[in-house]
C-alpha cells in the first residue's frame, strides 16, 4: 500500500518527516534524484532501508542552501530542489485487511520544523476513487508545467545550457509562458512524441549497447542497467554515467517511463533477505508484445527466493498504470496463496478466459489492449541474487 506526499520547502521551510515503524519509503527531489543525508551513507531510502531500519523516526527536510544550525534528533536530508517528493509503503500481509496498511500510513506525521506544537492536522485523501487522474502528461500541458516549476525553483536547480534550451521555447523564470498557435502546435508534437519514445525505450532489450535483460536466455528485462544480466553499465541513481561522464537520457526516460522513482535501495545488488528484486515481462517467449486477447502461463519452479512474498503485477504497456479491467488490482502474491503443483512450482495464467481448475492462479486481461507484467520478489534470497531460480517467459496457451 502505497502512500505520497508533495512538498514545497520554498514555500515552508524545513520540514520534519516523522515516521511509524515498519515502512519503507524514500524521499526525491522533482528531478527524481534521491535526496542525500548528511553523512553520505544514505541518499533518499528512508525506513527499513534509511537510516531508521524499520524503527521509525524523525526526519528533517532542508531546503537548497541551507545554513542555520541543524537540532539534534533527527536523520538529515538536504535538497537540491525547492520541489520533494515522499513515497511511503506499508506492508500487506493480508490482502483482505487493506485497512490495517492504510491506518499504519496514516500514522505519518509531516510538520514545519519550527512549528511542532501548531501544526495542522494531517489529511490522507483516498486516492483510489474514481475520477483522480494519476497518468502521465502526454500532451503539451507538460511544458505549462516545466514554467510552474522554474518559477518554484531557485536559479541553481538547472544547469545554464539546460536553462537556455527551455528558455528558446519561452520558458524562463519569472517570465509569463504564452507561445503563440505555431509554437504551440510544434511543442504538442513534440510531446506527443516525446511520451511514446519513453515508451518504445522502456521495452528496449539493449540501451546504448548494453543488455537490459536479467537473465541472458529469458525476455524478462530491468530498465536499469545494474539490474540486467551483464552489468555492463555503471550509472548512479542520478543517471549519470560513471565512465563516460554523461547523462544517460535513454536509460532515464525508459525508466521513468514505468517508474514512479528510484533510490539507492531499489537498485544495488541486494543483501539477501533484504530490499528487492524486479524483472519485467514486456513480450512473450517469441519475443511478441503481451496482448489481452491472447492467453499466457508462467511458470515458477519450486522455491520460489522471496522472503517476505512475491506477486506479478500487470499494468497497460501505453500509460503503464495498473491494467484496467474486473480486478480494483490486477496483482497475483503469494499472500493469496496460488495453487501449487505437486512438485511444489505454481502456473500463473494471464487472459481474457480463466484456466480450467485454477481460477485463483488467474489474472484477467483486457481484448485489445497491450500489457507488461513486473515481476517481484520482495526480501529475496541467493537464488534470486545469483539468478539459479529464474521464472519461465509467458507462453502463450489455447
Amino acid at each position: 500500500m502505497y502512500a505520497v506526499g508533495y512538498l514545497d520547502l520554498g514555500k515552508e521551510g524545513p520540514l520534519v518527516v516523522e515516521l511509524p515503524p515498519m515502512l519503507i519509503g524514500f524521499m526525491s527531489d522533482f528531478m527524481a534524484v534521491p535526496i542525500p543525508a548528511d553523512g553520505g551513507v544514505f541518499a533518499g531510502d528512508v525506513g527499513v532501508n534509511g537510516p531508521d531500519g524499520g524503527k521509525g523516526g524523525k526526519y528533517l527536510l532542508l531546503p537548497p542552501g541551507y545554513k542555520d544550525a541543524v537540532p539534534e534528533g533527527y536523520y538529515v536530508y538536504r535538497s537540491g530542489m525547492n520541489s520533494v517528493m515522499v513515497t511511503l509503503r506499508a506492508f500487506v500481509a493480508d490482502p483482505s485487511r487493506m485497512a490495517e496498511a492504510v491506518a499504519h500510513l496514516e500514522k505519518t506525521r509531516i510538520y514545519p520544523l519550527d512549528s511542532a506544537i501548531k501544526a495542522k492536522p494531517m489529511v490522507f485523501p483516498d486516492a483510489s476513487k474514481p475520477g483522480l487522474n494519476m497518468l502521465p502528461i502526454e500532451d503539451g500541458s507538460a511544458f505549462d508545467h516545466l514554467q510552474r516549476l522554474i518559477d518554484r525553483e531557485g536559479d541553481d536547480f538547472a544547469s545554464p545550457d539546460w536553462r537556455g534550451v527551455l528558455a528558446s521555447i519561452g520558458i524562463v523564470k519569472g517570465q509569463p509562458f504564452n507561445p503563440d498557435a505555431r509554437t504551440r502546435k510544434i511543442l504538442e508534437q513534440g510531446a506527443v512524441t516525446g511520451f511514446k519514445t519513453a515508451r518504445v525505450l522502456a521495452n528496449e532489450a539493449v540501451l546504448n549497447g548494453v543488455s537490459t535483460l536479467v537473465y541472458p536466455d529469458r525476455r524478462w528485462t530491468n530498465p536499469f542497467p545494474s539490474g540486467s544480466s551483464t552489468k555492463q553499465l555503471a550509472i548512479n541513481t542520478a543517471f549519470l554515467n560513471a565512465s563516460g561522464h554523461f547523462l544517460d537520457l535513454d536509460s532515464r526516460a525508459g525508466y521513468y517511463s514505468m517508474s514512479w522513482g528510484i533510490s539507492p535501495s531499489m537498485v544495488k545488488e541486494a543483501t539477501p533477505g533484504k530490499g528487492g528484486f524486479y524483472a519485467i515481462a514486456t513480450v512473450d517467449n517469441e519475443g511478441e508484445a503481451l496482448s489481452g486477447n491472447n492467453n499466457y502461463r508462467l511458470h515458477f519452479p519450486a522455491g520460489v527466493p522471496a522472503k517476505l512474498f512475491w506477486s506479478v503485477t500487470l499494468y497497460d504497456a501505453y500509460t503503464t498504470s495498473l491494467l484496467a479491467g474486473e480486478r480494483l488490482f490486477p496483482s497475483l502474491s503469494s499472500t493469496e496463496k496460488p495453487v501449487q503443483n505437486n512438485d511444489g512450482s505454481t502456473d500463473l495464467y494471464f487472459g481474457p478466459s480463466a484456466p480450467s481448475g485454477k481460477p485463483g492462479n488467474w489474472l484477467p486481461t483486457k481484448p485489445g489492449r497491450n500489457y507488461i507484467a513486473i515481476l517481484r520478489l520482495y526480501g529475496p534470497t541467493e537464488a534470486a541474487l545469483d539468478k539459479s531460480w529464474k521464472p519461465s517467459d509467458l507462453e502463450r496457451v489455447k
